[in-house]
């Protein structure tokens, strides 16, 4: 597995067209590959995710089970000038061979919180459809009704903080909501908009069940994973 950090010159034209089209960003990430790993679940996978810095840098991180070519996103997108590579590609596997269960890390994920609903208009025995949480307070609720499958708990807050809502208890936040939408192009089927809601969660965790959070690291958590979700990426925690 690898880890790889691209930053993003958005001075130039062909980072603002990428940057603003998930689709576009996907079929750049797939190119970075000879043979992309298929997307049955049954493995890791390519995940990617888009994050704005401090210091209103954009970067793209991108794991994966082979080392990618991100030449052509230099090209586009970068400095294609300079002598430098323009991204760095880190080994990963040895990393999460050195995960322990018990381990505390601090975590950011980008993921499309959903649920499955019937609207009023539905008639009886009609299948449910899937919907956006579009409130902070769901949203913290969807990630937290998925930590203990993940293989992970977000950490509790010290007793003496206020609690002023649900989540509040938790060293989580959540930022960045962005309701997206596109069309496929005619090339695909099947022809249709996509509409999803990204979100980004930063907190602090504690890994409870070490295969399956290596799972969730490698193969993503929740949907959208073609379009920038569902990548969890760790820093070492710092006391609160």
């Amino acid at each position: 597995m690898y880890l790889t950090r691209f930053c993003f010159n958005t001075a130039r034209s062909g980072a603002r067209r990428l940057l603003g089209s998930p689709h576009l960003m996907h079929g750049a990430v797939s190119m970075a590959f000879p043979e992309p790993p298929a997307r049955d679940g049954q493995g890791p996978r390519v995940l990617w995710r888009l994050d704005n810095d401090h210091q209103a840098r954009t970067q793209l991180y991108i794991v994966s089970p082979h080392q990618p070519d991100l030449t052509h996103l230099v090209e586009q997108a970068g400095w294609p000038t300079l002598d430098e590579p323009g991204w760095a590609t880190f080994a990963y596997t040895g990393f999460l061979d050195a995960l322990a269960t018990g381990d505390t890390w601090s975590f950011r994920l980008t993921a499309n919180p959903v649920h499955n609903i019937h609207l009023p208009q539905d008639k009886p025995g009609a299948r449910t459809r899937r919907t956006a949480h579009c409130t902070p307070r769901h949203q913290l609720r969807w990630l937290l009704e998925r930590q203990q499958r993940a293989g992970f708990e977000v950490l509790p807050k010290a007793p003496d903080k206020q609690l002023t809502q649900f989540g509040d208890e938790h060293e989580l936040i959540v930022r960045d909501q962005l309701p997206l939408q596109f069309r496929r192009p005619a090339a695909e089927r099947p022809r249709q908009d996509v509409r999803f809601t990204k979100v980004t969660f930063d907190g602090r965790l504690q890994i409870t069940d070490l295969e399956a959070f290596r799972r969730t690291l490698t193969q993503g958590l929740g949907k959208a994973k073609a379009y920038g979700c569902g990548l969890m990426t760790l820093a070492p925690a710092t006391p609160q």
